[in-house]
């Protein structure tokens, strides 16, 4: 498995996590639980930014993703 491959698995993964995490957030009462839920998700989105970033630098690197 590519690197490539992983990353693209650990956004899919971190992309699920942040909704769930967003869906929490919407269903509970505990203001609490929510506000650390909408905290988490946030967290999420911006570990997932980092990583589609990381994605786009190996793809602009490694030659089986330029294209010709």
């Amino acid at each position: 498995m590519t690197v490539a491959t992983q990353l693209q698995q650990a956004i899919a993964s971190v992309q699920s996590a942040s909704a769930s995490m967003k869906t929490f957030a919407l269903e509970t009462q505990d203001q609490q639980a929510k506000q650390t839920f909408e905290q988490l998700a946030q967290t999420m989105d911006t570990s997932m930014e980092t990583l589609k970033q990381r994605q786009q630098y190996i793809e602009s690197q490694e030659p089986q993703y330029k294209q010709h």
